[in-house]
């Protein structure tokens, strides 16, 4: 079965459970639909549309101090497995993370200084900062707002997802 992801009561995206987890929120009236699919799930006295995106009734606080770890795969879902120097989408194995201010240079590893790239433009760029190799951002790199966004792999429902995770 699939994944769906859970918004809190004021649409801010909290987690992505299994889709038996969501029906239960769904018929204990804790959670209500968002987005759904054109499948159905039936059972003898009722049925209900596949839930893609779920909102919780009741607002639940998330504690700020969590952090995400800064890792290859949180960057890449980061930036939505996009080269940030051309916009191409290769396939994972074909990005990677580069160092805006490249760590030769004093740039640190963290949320701020890394972003995805593909192998061409992470070789063209090389050690030089993207102003250097005549190279732009196609958006500064910042720490994720939600941390949702580590529990995010790609599939095909995925987009749908995209609205509630920028």
């Amino acid at each position: 079965m699939g994944s769906v992801l859970v918004l809190n009561a004021t649409y801010e995206p909290i987690s992505v459970v299994s889709m038996r987890r969501a029906v239960i929120l769904l018929l204990k009236e804790k959670a209500e639909i968002v987005e759904a699919a054109e499948a159905e799930l039936r059972a003898a006295s009722f049925t209900i549309r596949v839930p893609l995106v779920i909102r919780l009734v009741y607002y639940v606080r998330i504690p700020y101090k969590v952090s995400l770890p800064v890792t290859r795969r949180t960057v890449l879902a980061r930036d939505h497995y996009t080269c940030q120097y051309c916009g191409r989408q290769p396939a994972r194995k074909d990005l990677t993370v580069d160092h805006v201010i490249p760590r030769s240079r004093g740039g640190h590893t963290c949320w701020e200084n890394v972003v995805t790239a593909c192998e061409r433009c992470n070789g063209r760029k090389g050690n030089r900062t993207p102003e250097e190799a005549g190279m732009l951002l196609l958006s500064q790199p910042s720490r994720p707002r939600y941390i949702a966004l580590a529990l995010v792999e790609g599939s095909d429902v995925r987009h749908i997802w995209d609205k509630y995770l920028r």
